[in-house]
């Protein structure tokens, strides 16, 4: 099976904020057993503050002002709500 990309979407916010998803289709693994390859990211001033992603050898995990903390993958829609969640608490102030 070759790797196909499923989904891509990039929103530049007016304040230059980036919100960037990218999912793809790739064979299971052990790394990878849902199939899915990942990279979800929130972007300020040219900083990661927010990011989802299954980076090979280290499995789904999430980043939040650098440091790296372990993610349940359920699914693709309630990756991308955690995420969504997730940058609207920071916006908020409550991360």
């Amino acid at each position: 099976m070759s790797v196909e990309l499923l989904f891509h979407r990039k929103n530049v916010e007016p304040n230059g904020d980036i919100v960037e998803m990218k999912i793809w289709q790739v064979p299971h693994s052990k790394d990878k057993p849902h199939g899915l390859k990942y990279s979800l990211v929130y972007v300020r001033e040219g900083k990661r503050i927010m990011g989802y992603d299954n980076a090979e050898g280290k499995g789904d995990h999430r980043h939040y002002k650098n440091k790296e903390y372990p993610y349940h993958f359920k699914d693709v829609d309630t990756l991308i709500e955690d995420f969504y969640s997730d940058v609207e608490k920071v916006n908020k102030g409550e991360l």
